[in-house]
């Protein structure tokens, strides 16, 4: 029996619950994201927590000297973020997991719950969180961040533009992309669901991180626009699941890589 056939066979009731909790755990990530972007924005209630109001000032860009509560934070701000963004592209993946899962139950035999694979897919975007951390760090140390998030200098916003453009057209980046559009020729390469717990995590993992080779890029032009831009992240995340669902995505994606290509010059100037 096909992955296929298994998650067709799948109780549609199951389906919906399993759709439902991908949404709430989206939902709550958005609601933070929106919530935080308020708050910076200088748009949420005016009686805020100190610690609040001394995160706000850690963030200019005349602030070098970080503290650990304020890494923790940024670290959460870019991962909550990732999971807001890359849950929807990773549901088809987690409902095919589901319904392998459930044959097996039926088989008498043992499977690793769908949490397992999740998280490993969590843990590559946790990886990609701590480098963006870092890279913030690095660069409001260098005061080449305003206090709203992005670049301060206007060649360097351009410069991460072009970047994202010319990654458009990597042979790396259809590669990953090629893994992320089909989780059935994904799961064939890598020999199917493991049955374990351990097994789970890592195939969780290893999407994860074809899921980070596919959008790295495309998650740096926060830097340019605005990392609590709610906008861009929502067009990000749109933008993703275009790549992902879309037929003709190659194209998709190279025509994106023009227009960012082109935004980077004219910027620049």
């Amino acid at each position: 029996m096909t992955a296929g056939t298994t998650l067709a066979r799948t109780p549609r009731r199951e389906q919906v619950i399993a759709l439902a909790a991908l949404a709430m755990i989206a939902a709550l990530a958005w609601l933070w994201i929106l919530r935080e972007a308020a708050r910076m924005a200088g748009m949420d209630m005016p009686a805020m927590a100190d610690v609040r109001m001394n995160h706000m000032l850690m963030m200019s860009a005349r602030f070098t000297d970080w503290s650990l509560p304020l890494v923790a934070y940024l670290f959460a701000m870019w991962f909550i973020m990732m999971i807001g963004m890359m849950t929807p592209s990773v549901a088809p993946l987690l409902l095919l997991h589901r319904g392998v899962a459930r044959h097996a139950a039926r088989g008498g035999h043992r499977f690793a719950s769908s949490a397992w694979f999740y998280g490993g897919y969590l843990v590559a975007w946790g990886a990609f969180s701590l480098l963006a951390t870092l890279a913030q760090w690095a660069l409001e140390s260098l005061a080449m961040m305003t206090p709203s998030m992005s670049t301060a200098d206007r060649r360097l916003g351009a410069a991460v533009l072009i970047l994202a453009g010319v990654y458009q057209w990597l042979p790396i980046k259809h590669a990953c992309l090629a893994h992320c559009r089909a989780p059935l020729s994904f799961l064939q390469r890598h020999g199917g669901f493991p049955s374990s717990a351990t097994g789970a995590l890592r195939l969780g993992l290893t999407h994860g991180l074809y899921c980070v080779g596919c959008c790295w890029a495309l998650m740096l032009l926060l830097f340019t626009f605005g990392v609590m831009n709610v906008l861009w992240i929502a067009g990000l995340m749109i933008f993703v699941l275009i790549e992902r669902l879309v037929p003709g995505a190659h194209w998709i994606a190279r025509a994106a890589g023009v227009l960012a290509v082109l935004g980077g010059v004219i910027l620049m100037r």
